[in-house]
């Protein structure tokens, strides 16, 4: 079924692409205010964009009332946030901090979780994620709504446990117990379902097609 969407309202535009792009990383973002006051929110609209240098996009949409979002807000001001990827164990503690607190509110001391400093920024990365990503402003993209925010990756933090052989940055995925965003107001996925599917050569396609030729 086709759906236009210069026919449709942005609302329900959003709404087939948010069931339909799925699973989405999710973005725990930890950013500060000119003062120093800590906010702490989960974005779904979140990925990584290339390699070198290394550069990481949120999507980051208003506040009903049309206000800029905390978030959005201390990143303009300061140019620096942290990512923090969430594990299964504390999907409770995200879902608190997507709560639609006010500017004054601690969300990181809301949701019990443990703030630990950063290498390169100046907000601190949570001490339950087990990669956390310090970022630099890289560039701030307008598109309607919403505004890109894409950062400059300075530093990455891994779980001790996590890494498998830190000579070659080998990293245990799976052990990461991470958690995907789906469809809908509250579903999500554990990322350990998986399954493995090698990428071929030109020539092991070429002898694929013509082994089954054969057949």
């Amino acid at each position: 079924m086709l759906f236009d969407f210069e026919k449709i309202s942005p609302q329900d535009a959003y709404k087939l692409v948010v069931s339909s792009v799925v699973p989405r990383p999710i973005a725990w973002v930890v950013s500060q205010d000119a003062a120093g006051l800590v906010n702490v929110a989960p974005y779904s609209f979140f990925n990584a964009f290339s390699n070198n240098p290394v550069v990481v996009g949120i999507g980051c949409g208003p506040r009903p009332e049309g206000a800029a979002k905390d978030t959005l807000a201390n990143i303009r001001a300061t140019g620096q946030f942290v990512v923090n990827l969430v594990p299964f164990d504390h999907v409770q503690q995200m879902n608190v901090t997507a709560v639609e607190f006010g500017p004054e509110v601690d969300e990181m001391a809301e949701a019990g979780l443990t703030p630990l400093p950063s290498s390169r920024v100046g907000p601190p990365r949570i001490a339950e994620s087990p990669v956390a990503l310090e970022c630099e402003t890289f560039q701030l993209v307008p598109a309607g709504q919403h505004t890109i925010v894409l950062g400059r990756v300075l530093a990455v933090h891994i779980k001790d446990d996590c890494v498998l052989d830190a000579a070659k940055c080998y990293v245990d995925t799976p052990k990461l117990g991470l958690v995907g965003r789906m469809h809908g107001r509250g579903w999500y996925v554990k990322t350990s379902d998986r399954f493995e599917l090698p990428r071929m050569t030109p020539a092991q396609w070429a002898e694929r097609k013509a082994t089954k030729a054969a057949e």
